[in-house]
């Protein structure tokens, strides 16, 4: 029978999720106390937060019910939900509240030091004046977890919210989720601590047995939603007050679910195992189970089928760090079920992790390009020596190229697609300009002109991205060719491989810009082989930058990058100071190939203007208005060139 009525047809949303959302600050040190944790990477966090993320990652349409605080946490907490595809119509921004923050970390597999920063926070401040009827009425599904019921107003709000549910059609999900120490069960540091049996919260959670549909726990919970630690005589309470489906979770076994009567012993169940896997951190994994099971059930699969993704979801995510982003997507978990037998160390598989940062990136699509590159060292501090000026002037002018690509951005109404390239030698200030104001930035990490290729800054690579800005996308620039010497194609290829590996770990996107010498013969096929080779050694960059091919040479690359990197971002074009007509041209080539996404053009925009600025020719107006008007014109020709 299906789990939903006719009349949630064509409802917009497929569940909405009441309750905590907050921020994660977990422990990047493995097996050390929490005492002794030097550092923490942060993620969105919250039982309810976590599912409203992880079914969004799944592919169903989810909303957020929830407060967060007037301040950065709280908008780190919306844009996160946003980034996932959560509705975030409903995150009220409370004024007098602070966003909740938890702190956690990995001692080993079986102890997670956690301490909540909940007192007054904002999402336990959620009125019923938060959410109309009409809001819970626009959902096949409500859920809520069991913390939301644990003080007056949130119980208030959460009961208020499943009777507009039970009146709308609208089914309801219970995640019991418990936590003492957010009942006042504890001391405020026990917050690992799952289970204290208190009568009084169990006879409180079943006043809202009865409103349920849905009800998921672990052992522990469902003792404290049946008021027993019997785990049949609990089962048998829930069922006494409650018609709903009941899932129990069994940990490693898997879990089971429990229509109708209940069995007269646990010998009985129907269990549904799930896979094993090498336990890193079981933090976030009842979030990634419900999260699973949600995406079955609300599309009317089978038990079988809703508990399949449930455990398939647990798995993946007890095998990675963190809680909401160690949740997969769709594409993943469904590669992960077809092979998760031969797949018993998740985080160590290279095609699974590849999928997971592909599938899961926080930005979307950008479906064009228009890129003003100015990233150049050694050509600026020879063009500032050459004219007799200091080199420190090269950061004001990189300063002054931003305001020249914002001019040009908004006289052609870009819309968001405009992009830079800027180094962090000489534009670090211009770097800081532009990072958070949505555009895209790639920066160098090459040392210029170098071949083998080095990397500035020495071999440590991954200590300087960890330094970067999330959004920074990592560019490497390789002076390339697949008949190179096999001692220094070796080098190249060990460089770039070192690269790929740290950004996979830092979560940074890869640009490599792959020119061949100019030294060495080329034809159509160089840039298509040299793509293939760096397919084959397994780096997959997000983006390739590269010099502008024959349209015969297009389709072969648009060819190859389908079949190896389906999840590419795109090529973007480079300019190698050509004149602008010969750039125009190249832009002719790419009309009909989808795989170009644009271009980041340099020195033939800005310079000619850059020495006469750096010379005391042109004031900075000058500048500004002269290369923002070159910037114009690439832009223009790149749209009539998709016109046409």
């Amino acid at each position: 029978m299906s789990n939903f009525s006719a009349n949630s047809a064509g409802r917009p949303l497929d569940v909405i999720c009441l309750g905590r959302a907050a921020v994660d600050l977990y422990g990047e040190q493995i097996g050390s106390r929490l005492e002794d944790m030097s550092g923490f990477a942060k993620y969105l966090g919250g039982s309810s937060g976590n599912i409203a993320f992880g079914t969004a990652r799944l592919g169903l349409k989810s909303a957020m019910l929830t407060r967060v605080g007037d301040e950065h946490m709280g908008r780190f907490v919306r844009e996160e939900l946003g980034h996932a595809g959560v509705d975030t119509s409903h995150v009220i921004t409370d004024p007098d509240r602070l966003t909740g923050l938890v702190i956690l970390g990995i001692k080993d597999k079986d102890t997670f030091p956690l301490i909540f920063y909940r007192r007054d926070c904002a999402d336990m401040a959620i009125s019923r004046d938060d959410f109309s009827p009409e809001f819970i009425a626009s959902s096949k599904a409500l859920m809520i977890t069991g913390t939301h019921f644990s003080t007056a107003q949130t119980y208030e709000a959460s009961k208020t919210a499943m009777e507009y549910a039970r009146a709308a059609g609208t089914k309801v999900v219970l995640d019991i989720d418990y936590r003492p120490v957010l009942w006042g069960l504890t001391g405020i540091g026990e917050g690992e601590n799952r289970f204290v049996s208190d009568d009084s919260v169990s006879a409180h959670l079943q006043t809202v047995l009865p409103y349920c549909d849905l009800i998921v726990g672990t052992e522990e919970e469902v003792h404290i939603a049946g008021g027993t630690t019997d785990t049949i005589d609990a089962l048998k309470k829930i069922r006494a007050l409650s018609d709903a489906t009941i899932v129990l979770k069994l940990g490693a076994l898997g879990c089971t679910v429990l229509e109708g009567d209940i069995p007269a012993s646990m010998d009985d169940f129907d269990v549904f195992t799930g896979v094993r896997v090498e336990v890193m951190n079981v933090l976030g994994a009842g979030d990634a189970f419900m999260s699973g099971y949600l995406r079955g059930w609300l599309q009317d699969a089978s038990p079988e089928r809703c508990c399949a993704y449930a455990n398939a979801c647990g798995a993946l995510v007890v095998s990675r760090h963190g809680c909401a982003p160690a949740i997969p997507s769709a594409e993943e978990l469904d590669y992960y079920l077809e092979r998760a037998e031969s797949i018993p160390r998740p985080d160590q598989d290279t095609e699974l992790n590849y999928l997971h940062r592909v599938t899961t990136r926080s930005v979307g699509e950008w479906n064009e390009i228009f890129g003003l590159a100015f990233d150049h060292r050694k050509q600026l501090f020879d063009m500032a020596k050459d004219v007799g000026t200091d080199p420190a002037r090269i950061k004001t002018l990189k300063r002054l190229l931003v305001n020249a690509a914002e001019r040009g951005a908004e006289q052609a109404g870009l819309n968001g697609n405009v992009g830079v390239l800027i180094d962090d030698t000489y534009g670090q200030d211009a770097l800081n300009d532009v990072t958070g104001r949505g555009w895209w930035i790639g920066r160098p990490v090459e040392l210029p002109s170098s071949m083998p290729i080095e990397l500035e800054g020495g071999r440590s690579i991954g200590s300087r991205l960890k330094e970067w800005p999330r959004e920074h996308v990592v560019k490497c620039l390789i002076f390339y060719h697949p008949d190179h010497a096999i001692e220094t194609r070796l080098a190249q290829e060990r460089q770039a491989m070192e690269l790929y590996k740290a950004c996979c770990a830092s979560g940074h996107e890869l640009l490599l810009e792959l020119i061949p010498p100019k030294d060495m013969p080329q034809d159509d096929s160089t840039l298509v082989r040299s793509i293939a080779r760096f397919y084959n050694l397994g780096i997959r960059p997000d983006w390739w930058k590269l010099p502008s091919p024959s349209r015969a040479a297009w389709s072969e690359i648009s060819e190859l990058i389908k079949a190896r990197a389906p999840h590419c971002r795109g090529v973007v074009l480079l300019g190698l100071d050509a004149p602008i007509d010969e750039i125009k041209q190249g832009f002719d080539n790419t009309a009909g190939f989808d795989i170009c996404k644009g271009f980041t053009i340099g020195r033939t925009l800005w310079a000619q203007e850059s020495r006469q600025w750096l010379a005391g020719e042109i004031d900075d107006e000058g500048l500004v208005n002269s290369v923002s008007n070159n910037y114009l014109q690439l832009i223009r020709h790149w749209r009539a060139r998709k016109a046409s």
